[in-house]
């Protein structure tokens, strides 16, 4: 079910660095992001889209599709966390999409318990989450001995908690689904791990690329070739040229085994030198390369 548009006027600021609305001039912004309304998405498009509308979908699929069919004018998906490693599927669906990232921002997850109005953590028997969440807060739920309800995600969880009306039934999500639903916070940060972050990209159907100013990243994609040593030498050009790559994702194309695409990130403009030339040397190995976005950078804090 698509949650629809959603019309948000202020944005939860959590520990995180994010884009400024004026980084997107003279558009009128419907928002795309995957989750019900409160979800940790609908969060990161909020503290980057202040006050725009939101549309949450189902699948990443549906919200990416939205910006395509000019449905919503930017999506904000995540792409990585700091626990779990990289969101598999968008790795898969961004190069296909035709969409072009122009920016990204950092969302601390902080875990909180959410109860219905009046309820006390005391009364508590029982909480209901996606199972990652539930278990990214395992200490908090065996010290109060809580009995867990697995749930397709966290913000739906607060929604059904709020419909359902139990005081012995609470919900982990973020402090913002908690807002929307009308729900009382019973206990903050209660994950096991205080640096969980998400690391989210914001894209758009028009390529927009950052000018060389200040710190800018540049992700691409491409596909060596099947030659000995290809993937060492295309990869020289970045060492050599002073180049920093902070990310290296390999994932298979097509389901073949020997078809392998590369997804990566580097620090750096296209029209720096060094740059230029790194990527000379990598076409010369490589049979597909593709520049998917040049972005300014967030500082994860």
């Amino acid at each position: 079910m698509n949650a629809g548009p959603i019309d948000t006027a202020a944005a939860p600021r959590q520990n995180h660095a994010c884009l400024q609305p004026t980084d997107f001039p003279a558009m009128t912004k419907k928002i795309a992001f995957q989750g019900e309304p409160g979800a940790f998405s609908h969060a990161a498009a909020a503290n980057v889209f202040p006050g725009e509308e939101f549309m949450g979908c189902v699948t990443f699929e549906e919200t990416l599709a939205a910006v395509q069919s000019g449905r919503a004018d930017f999506a904000v998906v995540p792409v990585e966390n700091s626990l779990y490693g990289r969101i598999t599927d968008i790795h898969h669906l961004l190069p296909e999409s035709g969409l072009f990232i122009v920016g990204e921002t950092y969302l601390r997850v902080e875990m909180t318990l959410l109860g219905v109005p009046g309820a006390r953590l005391e009364d508590i028997k029982a909480v209901q989450s996606l199972s990652v969440a539930l278990g990214q807060c395992r200490r908090f739920i065996a010290r109060h001995g809580l009995r867990t309800i697995n749930a397709v995600d966290t913000a739906g969880s607060a929604r059904e908690v709020a419909e359902k009306a139990d005081p012995a039934v609470a919900a982990i999500a973020s402090r913002f689904a908690g807002e929307i639903y009308g729900l009382d916070v019973l206990a903050e940060n209660i994950e096991d791990a205080d640096h969980n972050t998400t690391r989210f990209l914001v894209l758009s159907p028009t390529e927009q690329r950052a000018p060389r100013e200040g710190r800018v990243k540049t992700t691409f994609i491409f596909r060596v070739r099947n030659v000995p040593a290809a993937l060492y030498k295309a990869m020289g050009g970045f060492a050599t040229n002073g180049v920093n790559m902070t990310k290296l994702e390999s994932y298979m194309v097509g389901g073949a085994f020997t078809a392998t695409q590369f997804y990566a990130d580097i620090e750096g403009h296209p029209d720096d030198i060094g740059v230029r030339h790194a990527f000379d040397e990598l076409k010369f190995f490589t049979d597909h390369f593709a520049i998917l976005g040049v972005y300014p950078a967030a500082e994860p804090r």
